[in-house]
This record gives structure tokens, C-alpha cells and sequence, in this order.
């Protein structure tokens, strides 16, 4: 198959054999589960179930509030022991609402979980409904409800499921040992999302660094004439969707749109497992694998990890610390975000739990840009991130946005290959969270003014009724 070639990238080292020979495990049920209500993108779930009540594995914990949200669910059975606010799975360390549960060590499912015997047999609107209850959501890490991006059948002219099996991400394995470990349950997740997608095409993007990967999904999929795996050449950010189904097909998706703009719907390996789980089985989304790794984990490896698990005890079951960690991460080193503590739970979207050692994470003083254009040739995106900063650091934030600045995906490629270690990405979101901010504080000015001239009509409205009423009185009593 042709591939297309796309602007940008880069070669870091990717540090994958550190995990990448280690058979997924099934981690033991830790003392207690802390349970987030807001484990995707969209509005928090709200809680079924009371302190002190006795649950089932899988049994909804939390509803989910409108379509761009999902439903929570008991990870094991136990008790619940708390609803309230414990620290996020998030840079921030801010607390969210979360559920409490004691696991009673039984691991028992609940009677209510039922599959279906052929999936095929329901409509597109059925499986994704299923989708929705499920609690599924992408588990790349973006954590988007899943059943809404099925639903785009009902929008888009749709040709093409893309599954992302990139991994591109330096150090992450759980998603290639998945594939190994899991093929046919993967393709058969696939095989229900594209007949409800409506789709005539399936195409899974692997680089060539997994060419275990590559093998397991080939002979899994060999029964179906849909469906192709696609080696691709191993180059960071192959793993950005847009980014991949240029690649794939040639197409540029348009600035700020969606793939499905160019009839193309892209989902995770680990996604379309959970739908195969969730279908034939009825199983929610309860648990996932992790990678656990970096040069500060004494035994790295993956992990099948139930939702809620405090992150240390994932340290303590992968033998500790090596060496004190100079840096801890929540996914990846290019993307990846900072964890607060070891305290914070695993949640849907924690594809990985980086410790890495200081040799690892050493890096140079930052030092003034000395316009190689390193960055330039970098960019993915085809942006200037020499410009955008320089317009960043001076609070030119409209110009950095002139610039492109929302076309940016985050990646780091521009701040890999600096010379002079300049933080380019953290200018980049600083622009971001400042100019939505400033978007913010607009539109409820706009909104403030709009409800206060709503007011003044009103109270005009009263005050012209009363002098009607007046006017009436006096020529009924003359």
C-alpha cells in the first residue's frame, strides 16, 4: 500500500524494550479504589449509589449527564466507603469528585451483565447505544466518549475506520502487547465498530518497531477483505490522528475540523477491545492496561489495571523505585502530563506511568533562540514555533495565534530538537489557556450585557404595563 509522506517529525529514542518483552499481568486487587467521576472529556457523571451500599463488579456507579459524557462503573465488588473529593489524575492536583470503594476481595460480577449473542444482528444505533452504557470511552488518552464518534455515521459521509495502532510515543507498550496478547478480540471490536460506522474499509496503522504486533493483527485479520494492516515507518508523531490518516490516505484533514470531515472515523487498538468486551460480554469499561515503566522502575512491564488503583500501587507491584525518580509522568515524555503525587488513581485514560531517572530527564539550561530553524523543519504541523514563542514571551497572544497556534497538537518535536532547551511547548499552552481565558471572560460579558438589557426590557415592560393599568383605572373612575 502507498503510503503519503508528511512534513515534520523526528527520531527520538524510544526506549520500548525496557517493557515491550513483558507479558501483560493482571494486577492484584489493591485495599481501596478511588473512583473519579470525570474520566472523559464532557460533563462529570453523576453518583447512582450511596455510602455504605454493596456492589457488583460492573455495576453502574455514576450516570453519565447528556451525550458528551460517560457512565462510571464498580471496577470489583466491595462497599462503598465515601463520596466525595480526592486528588485528580491531573497536573493540576486538583480534587474532584470521586467514589470510594472498598473491595471485598470476591472480584464478583454482576448479575445484570449479559452480552449479546451477535452483534451484528442490532442496529448501528443499538451498538453504540451499548457503546454509551458501557462507559467506553478513546483510550489513547484523548477520552473521548466513544459512541458519540460511532454516531458520526448520522453526519458524515463516512468510508474508512483507521485504527491507531502507532504507539508512537517513546517508552509506551500497552497498546503493542495488547495487539499481541489479544488480536482476535481486538479485530473482532473492530469488526463491530466498523459495521457501525457503516464503513467499507478498515485500515490498521502499526510502525514498523512492532513487527510482533504487525504479524499477530495480520493473521487475526486474514479472514475479513476489509480489513489491512499497514506497516508504517517508525517516526514520531505517527500516532497523531490527522497526522495518520494523511499517511494512510492522502488526505489533509482541515484546520480545527475533524477526521471525519474527509470520511474518515480513527479509534485505539484498546477502544475496540473494550467494545468486543462490552458486546459480547456486557462488560463495562472497568479496568485497562498500563505501561509502567522508565529508568526509575525496578521491574517495568504492563499492566491490566483496575480503574480507581492509587498509581503507588502500581510502583510497589512493579518492585518500587530503582533510584529516586527525577520526573514522574502520566503517559509519555512528548505528551505526557505530570503527576502530582503517586497518591492520584488510574482512570480510563492512563495509557502509561513513566518514572524517569535523572540521566533520563536531564536537560539543558534554556538559552536565547539562535534562529537554526531546527523547530521549523520539526513541525508537523508546518508552523513557525521559533515566532510563536518570541510573539509568546512579549504577550503577543493574538499573534501567536495569527501564526497558527491552535493548529498546534502539542507534540514537543519543536522543543526535542532546540539546541538552545527552550520550553517551546509550555509557551505554546500557556497561549492556549491564556487566549480561552480571555475567550471565557468575553463571552460572559457579552452574556452579562445581553441579560442585563434582557432585564431593562423587562422592568420597561412592568413599568409601562403599571402606567397602562393606571391610565385604566382613571378613565373607568371618570
Amino acid at each position: 500500500m502507498k503510503l503519503f509522506k508528511i512534513r515534520g517529525g523526528i527520531h527520538p529514542e524510544d526506549r520500548k524494550l525496557l517493557s515491550a518483552e513483558e507479558p501483560i499481568t493482571d494486577l492484584p486487587l489493591p485495599p481501596l479504589l478511588h473512583i473519579p467521576l470525570q474520566q472523559h472529556i464532557g460533563a462529570p457523571a453523576t453518583p447512582a449509589v450511596r455510602r455504605g451500599r454493596q456492589v457488583a463488579k460492573g455495576q453502574l456507579l455514576a450516570h453519565n449527564q447528556g451525550q458528551l459524557s460517560a457512565p462510571v462503573h464498580a471496577p470489583t465488588s466491595g462497599r462503598i466507603v465515601g463520596i466525595g473529593s480526592f486528588p485528580a489524575h491531573h497536573a493540576s492536583g486538583l480534587n474532584v469528585r470521586t467514589i470510594s470503594l472498598q473491595p471485598d476481595g470476591e472480584d464478583r460480577w454482576s448479575d445484570a451483565i449479559e452480552g449479546v449473542a451477535d452483534p451484528f444482528a442490532l442496529t448501528p444505533e443499538e451498538i453504540a447505544a451499548r457503546v454509551s452504557a458501557a462507559g467506553i470511552v478513546g483510550m489513547g488518552g484523548a477520552t473521548f466518549p466513544s459512541a458519540v464518534k460511532l454516531n458520526l455515521r448520522q453526519r458524515y459521509r463516512l468510508h474508512t475506520l483507521v485504527i491507531n495502532g502507532a504507539e508512537c510515543e517513546p517508552y509506551l507498550t500497552c497498546d503493542d502487547r495488547l495487539m499481541r496478547e489479544q488480536a482476535a478480540a481486538v479485530i473482532d471490536g473492530i469488526q463491530i465498530m466498523a459495521y457501525a460506522l457503516g464503513v467499507s474499509a478498515v485500515l490498521i496503522g502499526i510502525e514498523n518497531n512492532k513487527p510482533d504486533a504487525q504479524r499477530a493483527m495480520e493473521q487475526a485479520a486474514r479472514p475479513y477483505a476489509r480489513i489491512r494492516v499497514v506497516h508504517l515507518p517508525t517516526r514520531y508523531p505517527m500516532g497523531s490522528e490527522k497526522h495518520l490518516v494523511q499517511t494512510l490516505i492522502g488526505r489533509e484533514t482541515p484546520a480545527r475540523g475533524l477526521t471525519a470531515d474527509v470520511g474518515v472515523v480513527v479509534h485505539n487498538p484498546a477502544t475496540a477491545f473494550a467494545v468486543h468486551e462490552a458486546l459480547r460480554y456486557g462488560r463495562p469499561l472497568v479496568s485497562r492496561v498500563m505501561t509502567i515503566t522508565g529508568g526509575a522502575i525496578r521491574r517495568p512491564g504492563n499492566v491490566r489495571v483496575p480503574l480507581g488503583t492509587p498509581l503507588q500501587y502500581l510502583i510497589d507491584h512493579c518492585g518500587g523505585f530503582r533510584v529516586e525518580p527525577a520526573r514522574l509522568i502520566s503517559g509519555g515524555p512528548m505528551m505526557g502530563q505530570p503527576l502530582p503525587s503517586t497518591r492520584v488513581p488510574a482512570v480510563k485514560g492512563s495509557n502509561g506511568l513513566l518514572a524517569l531517572s535523572a540521566d533520563e530527564s536531564k536537560r539543558g539550561e534554556a538559552k536565547p533562540c539562535i534562529r537554526c530553524t531546527n523547530c521549523v523543519r520539526a513541525c508537523p504541523c508546518g508552523l513557525l514555533p521559533l515566532e510563536m514563542a518570541a510573539r509568546a514571551r512579549t504577550g503577543d497572544l493574538e499573534g501567536v495565534a495569527d501564526l497558527g497556534l491552535m493548529d498546534c497538537i502539542g507534540c514537543g518535536s519543536c522543543a526535542y530538537v532546540c539546541p538552545s532547551h527552550i520550553p517551546l511547548v509550555q509557551y505554546f499552552n500557556y497561549a492556549k489557556g491564556e487566549l480561552a481565558a480571555r475567550g471565557r471572560t468575553r463571552q460572559k460579558q457579552i452574556e452579562t450585557k445581553r441579560l442585563a438589557e434582557q432585564r431593562a426590557q423587562r422592568m420597561e415592560a412592568i413599568q409601562r404595563a403599571k402606567r397602562e393599568a393606571m391610565a385604566q383605572r382613571k378613565r373607568a373612575a371618570a
